[in-house]
């Protein structure tokens, strides 16, 4: 059976973050939303995505006549697997208006959803509809993901230089991790391949340190947090998930907030995380053109792939930042920041294309890896469908 990943009716409000990959690819807990399908549902499928046209490149679609198509804005567990697989040709899963999954030979569309037989799913899950669900699901899902992971597996040794608190701490093939006290009680502790806790730093799980991913000396974890793959933290870090290949190396503060990839963050920057009110947060949504309720009393940034922002920046509680944009200064910049923005609390101009080119390029060979000609591309609608809120 083939599996296809489609973006559902909620993608836009899931912005920045999908501008530059399918839903599929958003991590929360340990594993990216489409991992959480595919370690659930075996090896043999083949799988692709059905998303916006100008991620079709780099994310193709594949139909091969019986297609099950997901939807990775859902997060599984046994019993949802279970309820898609039993699913007959032209059958429909949901949940309300959630379209969950659906089996046809036909490619996704309105009329397709309509000719399907609909079955309700009584159970629960996590649903990933705005960015600020990755951070506030990310202990359910990492508690999920380790289970799942280390089912039956052993842990690599751990060096006795640490001092353990609680036994949910494991460790992949290669990880490092020296002097460092390593608190489990409140969350398990997943050390992925090839990763490493430099002496001196204190964690309280639930923590995820994906593959080749580096707490610095001295760092601070607490809450349920994610280090995506190939990416370096210190200071002091809370319940926020960084996608991957980004940086926060130096002290500061990082809470309740995402970071796409390749981002920087400045040394010694923070965000705030609470409203000095103590009031709801409202961010930015793209649907909606204006600042919407999150329900949540506590909310810090939100950044799309390729931002960075000098030393010493301050982040105003509930702030999205687009894609590639550079933000220095003193003072909070406003907060909503543009995609390809450049400056910071004094006002912004637009951030040259062919010159956010060039600094995105030099990033990523620093992890041996291209800036192609499809990414290239990607990142060029990006720049011109975001043209008017530069305006």
């Amino acid at each position: 059976m083939n599996i296809i990943f489609f973006d559902d009716s909620q993608r836009d409000h899931l912005l920045p973050l999908t501008f530059t990959r399918p839903t599929a690819k958003l991590r929360c807990g340990i594993l990216t939303l489409e991992e959480k399908w595919l370690k659930r549902l075996g090896e043999s499928y083949r799988y692709s995505y059905l998303t916006e046209d100008y991620l079709s490149t780099k994310f193709p679609l594949h139909e091969e006549g019986e297609d099950l198509f997901i939807n990775p804005a859902v997060c599984p567990d046994a019993d949802l697997i279970e309820a898609v697989l039993a699913l007959e040709e032209n059958e429909s899963l949901m949940q309300g208006d959630i379209l969950i999954a659906t089996r046809t030979r036909e490619a996704l569309m309105e009329e397709a959803e309509q000719d399907t037989q609909v079955l309700d799913y009584e159970g629960s899950f996590n649903y990933i509809s705005r960015p600020y669900h990755l951070f506030s699901n990310n202990a359910s899902e990492l508690e999920k993901d380790f289970e799942l992971i280390t089912a039956g597996r052993q842990s690599a040794p751990i060096s006795d230089t640490n001092t353990l608190i609680g036994d949910r701490i494991f460790l992949e093939e290669g990880a490092k991790v020296e002097a460092a006290v390593l608190n489990s009680t409140s969350g398990p502790i997943y050390l992925g391949k090839d990763s490493e806790i430099m002496e001196g730093s204190a964690v309280r799980g639930a923590l995820a340190l994906c593959e080749h991913a580096t707490l610095k000396l001295s760092t601070k974890i607490y809450g349920a947090t994610t280090v995506g793959p190939h990416s370096k933290v210190g200071g002091e870090v809370n319940n926020s998930v960084i996608i991957g290949y980004s940086n926060k190396g130096h002290d500061g503060f990082l809470g309740n907030s995402v970071l796409g990839e390749w981002c920087n963050i400045g040394a010694d920057s923070n965000n705030s995380n609470l409203k000095n009110n103590y009031e709801e947060v409202k961010i930015w949504d793209y649907v909606a053109g204006r600042f919407a309720p999150t329900g949540l009393q506590f909310c810090g940034l939100i950044m799309g792939d390729h931002s960075k922002c000098g030393i010493n920046t301050m982040f105003n509680t509930g702030t999205v930042v687009g894609v590639s944009a550079n933000i220095y200064g003193g003072g909070f910049p406003r907060n909503f920041i543009p995609s390809f923005s450049w400056g910071g609390s004094g006002g912004f101009m637009e951030y040259r294309f062919d010159k956010a080119m060039k600094t995105a390029e030099l990033v990523m060979q620093r992890r041996s890896i291209e800036l192609d000609s499809v990414e290239r591309d990607i990142l060029q609608v990006v720049f011109d469908k975001t043209a008017t809120s530069r305006g």
